[in-house]
């Protein structure tokens, strides 16, 4: 884990490249060494009906939602949620400055007792790592 959604209001489109959003966050979820990188997925929602605040049409929000294996210290997932933060605001300070803009990060551990799970990632990540590492 983690598992990451970033939902956002349709007109941030205009300002912000989302796939290279989507790319941004995922790779601060590698940095921040918390992860095992097999483990992490990142994806984008966008929503077409919303209403924000006063119901300007400018107004935008980015919602980034993190959902992790349960057990890591809370200041381990309160740093993890301050890294995603600090970067969509980075990605987003052309778009805050000149219009309305929500930006939210929550961290939410999965209830283990009640997630199913199945994926070949770590393994196919080790064999790839081995191939590498084979003389040629």
């Amino acid at each position: 884990m983690p598992h990451i959604t970033i939902e956002y209001s349709a007109n941030v489109e205009k300002d912000v490249d989302v796939r290279g959003l989507v790319h941004a966050i995922h790779e601060v979820a590698l940095a921040s060494g918390v992860f095992e990188v097999a483990a992490v997925r990142t994806r984008a929602e966008r929503r077409d009906v919303y209403e924000i605040a006063d119901g300007d049409p400018d107004n935008a929000f980015i919602h980034v939602e993190l959902n992790v294996a349960p057990g890591r210290e809370v200041a381990v997932r309160q740093g993890v949620a301050k890294s995603v933060l600090d970067a969509l605001a980075k990605l987003t300070e052309a778009r805050a400055a000149r219009s309305g803009l929500a930006l939210s990060v929550e961290v939410h551990e999965i209830d283990n007792a009640t997630a199913q799970r199945r994926n070949n990632l770590h393994a196919r990540l080790a064999a790839k790592r081995d191939a590498a590492k084979a003389p040629t």
